[in-house]
């Protein structure tokens, strides 16, 4: 480290650190980058800060933050066998020696305290650990934040504020010589409660009680409520000491008696090694592989078919924003699955940029410019999409359904359901999944319990709230990953290993195999239905889906044909003709009669009669049609009545009067006002071009190296401008005045001291103000001086920079190293 002196600050010992072990600590606290230190000063301030040290505990694994807890409740600064006396005990807890974990901790503590230093969270040499002073006041305990090691304070924190005849009373009653310092009685007691022969012998001369009532508080909490005449065995307990009064009616166990009781160990179960994840079966891999890729291949139908249903436009927003509960539970209808399985395809392809809001005054959900790019893709690629898309996605659609802290209700699509955690999650997930052997289904409870060990529930509410998500964002990214086909019957497969270690094209090289290959046919049935065998050709399948409703799915997809949909390819602007055409081209089996009947019947009534604006009129060659309608008691809320023979006004808009007509069993098409009849068509309704939503960070993001290196050298130069030894001047008026102020010299001077500079290739130290009146020291090299500008490289931002030099307040020579 370059010094043999041992630091005496945390800024001391940071800047004794070299360059990597600096980039190491940005990188594992990037918070302290936001915005960039001035100097190591600064960035130990930062590092100590209250929200920065919490953010770093609540990142450290269970040993990391289990040793903390142990420095935390250890004298300051403490031994490095100390430490670890700590973490493992005396080893005389009823003779057993607990070989094993001793070994196991003394061989992790190390790595342990690593990680601490490495995070400024614990520094100092081995004889002298410190840890920092806000981490020490989290972690140490208090009657309102109990320590998570369940140990109560001291005996000396115990009994400040505690009079000496109460004192000498204890150690009257503990057989130790009586003094009237009271430094010197809370020392005497302290030793009892620390001697392991002489603490023995006062136990065993306790009623069995008492023994109880301890065992009661040794792990924790140590606080206990008495009665104004407590029992005998908590009499007995609070004259010797072993109980010392917190109020009225609260006592605590000292921490050297809890030690005592518990052979000197900070924690009832120390871990230093992660758990290891249990494998719950073990699947043939190709197995695997391939139950994964039809699940693949269903994700990719089920989105398209979830396209499908929104592209003429899709539900309306709430003005709460999100999806209502009734348009969930219709969408789920349509697909075939439970409103939980429905919010996560949704926020899906709300994720993956396939659906956005159209932005319209009457604001709808709608498939974007985006999916219609996606649909063209290969069948692997657009699953790479989706499966990329799930996998940095911070929506959460397992919350869906749950209430936000102000106990609403949180909807699909909602402004709420963005979770920092859960991409960090999902890929720890995999990874663990990936440790294991291909074909490997992992045991679930292991598998949190391992989640657990690297993200430890911690004492405070919030943290426990978000240690708590983050078990159910793992067992929610369980059930998608087997959803979307990362995983296959509970294992990994081959092609999500790839897609986590090389990449989308591996991925879906691997992949492509694995799926059917589109069918450009079906088989026609008499009963007015066609089976389709397998996944059909995107042509064929979106006429198909126009033509005829889906009956039924699975292997095979059965569609029937019906005269509603029949009429509905002709509004398409399809003709009589083109369907026979297109069914004789497609069928492996001849068309059926019943089938052709059907469309021919259709089509001869299609567009007999037209609707039009008037209101809305009804025009129709024949008037016995016309007759008929206005008879039929069903047309009475319509208002209609005749304007010529051929032709009915109604009181209603066209859209309203098309359906009704329809609902009575006609086959009315709307005309425009040229009378041309109008064609709808799919796919007519997109939003404008969408970005897909910005996944929300779990705080600032990783800087990457060349931004560490930045940030390292400007920290360093930030550093030597603040504790550079300055020339004080031999004589002349000037001076750079008190440490910590700027230099003040004359404009004459500064000249001639930076071109004196500039000619021997010194460093200065300036005193500059910008033009925002911000004054700054600076120290800098400087290269040319002319038209009333220095030109130099400044060490304190890194960068070459021009200074006029009439900012410049003043210059001062750099004291030379002795």
């Amino acid at each position: 480290m370059g010094t043999t002196t041992p630091p005496r600050t945390l800024a001391e010992a940071l800047r004794a650190r070299g360059d990597e072990s600096l980039a190491g600590l940005l990188r594992a606290r990037p918070d302290l980058l936001n915005p960039v230190p001035n100097d190591i000063t600064q960035l130990a301030t930062r590092a100590g800060t209250r929200a920065s040290v919490v953010r770093a505990l609540e990142h450290l694994d269970r040993f990391a933050l289990q040793t903390a807890e142990a420095l935390a409740v250890a004298p300051d600064p403490a031994p490095y066998d100390t430490l670890l006396s700590l973490l493992t005990g005396d080893g005389l807890d009823d003779g057993e020696q607990r070989d094993d974990m001793g070994a196991a901790i003394t061989a992790a503590l190390p790595g342990a305290l690593a990680t601490l230093r490495e995070q400024a969270l614990v520094w100092g040499e081995d004889d002298r650990l410190r840890l920092v002073r806000t981490a020490r006041e989290l972690l140490a305990p208090s009657p309102q934040h109990p320590s998570p090691t369940g140990l109560g304070p001291t005996v000396a924190e115990a009994t400040a504020g505690m009079s000496p005849g109460r004192l000498q009373e204890i150690l009257a009653a503990t057989d130790l010589p009586a003094t009237h310092d009271p430094v010197s009685a809370v020392a005497a007691l302290s030793a009892l409660f620390t001697d392991r022969t002489r603490m023995a012998e006062l136990l065993d001369t306790a009623p069995v009680e008492a023994l109880s009532v301890l065992d009661r508080l040794v792990w924790g909490p140590p606080y206990g409520e008495v009665t104004p005449n407590p029992t005998p065995p908590v009499k007995w307990l609070r004259d010797r000491g072993l109980l010392l009064p917190v109020s009225t009616r609260t006592v605590v166990l000292p921490r050297e008696a809890a030690l005592h009781l518990r052979a000197g160990r900070a924690h009832r179960v120390p871990e230093p090694a992660p758990p290891a994840v249990a494998a719950a079966a073990e699947r043939d891999p190709q197995a695997v592989d391939r139950a994964a890729a039809g699940q693949a291949f269903t994700a990719l139908s089920t989105i398209e078919e979830l396209l499908k249903l929104w592209d003429g436009g899709g539900p309306t927003i709430l003005r709460a924003g999100g999806l209502s509960v009734r348009e969930l539970k219709r969408a789920a209808t349509a697909l075939d699955v439970s409103e939980p399985i429905a919010a996560f395809w949704i926020e899906l392809a709300y994720g993956a940029g396939l659906l956005a809001s159209d932005g319209e005054t009457d604001e709808r959900y709608a498939p974007t410019p985006a999916s219609d790019e996606w649909l063209d893709l290969p069948a692997e690629d657009r699953w790479t999409h989706l499966a990329t898309a799930w996998l940095a996605a911070t929506r959460t659609p397992g919350l869906v359904g749950g209430q936000d802290a102000k106990g609403r209700a949180l909807s699909a699509l909602g402004p709420e359901l963005d979770r920092s955690a859960a991409p960090d999650v999902r890929r720890r997930v995999l990874t663990l999944f990936a440790e294991l052997p291909p074909g490997t289904a992992p045991e679930a409870e292991t598998l949190l319990r391992r989640l657990r060990w690297e993200r430890p529930l911690r004492g405070s509410a919030p943290a426990a709230e978000g240690s708590d998500l983050r078990s159910r964002l793992a067992l929610w990214t369980l059930n998608e990953a087997e959803l979307l086909g990362i995983t296959g019957r509970g294992a990994l497969s081959a092609q999500a290993r790839a897609l986590l270690d090389e990449g989308e094209q591996t991925a879906a090289a691997l992949l492509s195999p694995l799926l059917p290959d589109p069918l450009d046919h079906v088989l026609l049935q008499a009963d007015l239905t066609a089976v389709a065998p397998g996944p059909l050709e995107r042509p064929l399948a979106d006429m198909l889906s126009v033509l005829a409703d889906v009956e039924s799915k699975g292997g095979a997809t059965v569609y029937r044909f019906t005269p509603g949909s029949v009429r509905r390819a002709l509004d398409a602007g399809q003709a009589a003709a083109d369907l026979h055409a297109f069914l004789a081209a497609h069928s492996r089996t001849p068309v059926p009669q019943p089938l052709s009947y059907l469309i021919d019947d259709v089509a001869r009534r299609h567009g007999h009669l037209r609707i039009g604006a008037a209101s809305a009129y009804v025009r129709c060659d024949d008037e016995a049609v016309l007759n008929e309608i206005l008879a039929d008691r069903r047309s009475t809320g319509l208002r209609l009545r005749r304007l010529a023979p051929t032709v009915l006004a109604a009181q209603t808009d066209p859209g309203s009067l098309l359906e009704a007509l329809r609902d009575m069993g006609y086959a009315p098409a709307a005309e425009s006002a040229e009378g041309d009849v109008l064609i709808t068509r799919a796919g007519a309704r997109r939003t404008p071009p969408r970005t897909p939503p910005a996944p929300v960070p779990e705080g600032p993001p990783v800087p990457d190296d060349t931004l560490l290196g930045a940030a390292v050298r400007a920290i360093r130069a930030g550093d030597t401008a603040a504790t550079v030894a300055r020339k004080e001047p031999t004589d002349g008026p000037t001076s750079t005045g008190p440490a910590g102020t700027l230099p003040r010299t004359t404009p004459a001077e500064t000249l001639a001291t930076v071109q004196a500079a500039a000619m021997t290739g010194s460093t200065v130290w300036i005193g500059y103000v910008n033009a925002d009146g911000a004054a700054s020291q600076r120290v800098i090299a400087p290269v040319r001086v002319e038209g009333g500008f220095v030109t130099a490289y400044d060490h304190t931002a890194d960068e070459v920079r021009t200074y006029p030099l009439h900012r410049i307040t003043g210059v001062a020579e750099l004291a030379e190293e002795g």
